[in-house]
């Protein structure tokens, strides 16, 4: 049985809190539900976007490159647009890549993590 798509809000839940130590919570109201790692975010997701609208940390030149790739990849909506894509989740950008994209950038968050935290999370 495949995966559920990626357009859903609780497959994108059930991926982003699939990482070790990941939580989620509101901050800024109830329209965004932000995904942390050591309490820093990860992810966001607009909830209430259609089709949904995934922001994640990203490195500066791959970020460049997968808004030249895909029309559904933009500079992060309130985030600093160097480090951070939004992905509007229509499909067009391939489930498994958005998948590598979440992994990536839970990766970047924990790197800058202390010792310690990374080694509660098992790095």
């Amino acid at each position: 049985m495949d995966p559920p798509s990626l357009t859903d809000l609780d497959a994108v839940e059930r991926v982003c809190l699939a990482r070790p130590g990941a939580t989620a919570d509101h901050p800024f109201g109830p329209d965004t539900r932000v995904f942390r790692v050591g309490g820093r975010m990860f992810a966001l997701v607009a909830t209430r976007a259609r089709p949904l609208e995934l922001s994640l940390k990203c490195e500066p030149d791959l970020a460049v490159a997968l808004r030249a790739r895909y029309a559904a990849v933009g500079p992060g909506y309130h985030l600093n647009k160097r480090h951070w894509n939004t992905v509007v989740l229509d499909g067009s950008v391939p489930d498994e890549h958005v998948r590598e994209l979440i992994e990536l950038s839970y990766e970047l968050v924990v790197a800058k993590l202390d010792r310690a935290t990374r080694r509660a999370l098992g790095d």
